[in-house]
């Protein structure tokens, strides 16, 4: 369940520091009642652009194939990278 915040609760930053971290994953800072900001450790925020980036290959792989329609054989695949990569 998301953690909901208000933004006075910054003030006491280990508190928010602690919180993020043991519940790894966004706090959402609220102002006047109404969303603000999202606060959440380096960690997760890593965790999270690693997840998108995957999620985008995977979906330009997708994109991929639905144009193109052909298959590499696994490997042809690894072959071609590693003469790419390593020479």
């Amino acid at each position: 369940m998301p953690q909901i915040k208000p933004i006075t609760d910054l003030r006491n930053t280990t508190e928010i520091s602690d919180l993020c971290h043991e519940k790894r994953e966004p706090i959402f800072i609220t102002k006047n009642g109404y969303g603000d900001l999202v606060v959440m450790s380096i960690e997760t925020y890593e965790e999270m652009l690693e997840t998108t980036q995957t999620d985008k290959a995977i979906s330009e792989a997708e994109s991929e194939f639905r144009e193109d329609g052909t298959l590499i054989p696994a490997e042809e695949a690894l072959s071609l990278l590693r003469r790419k990569y390593f020479g």
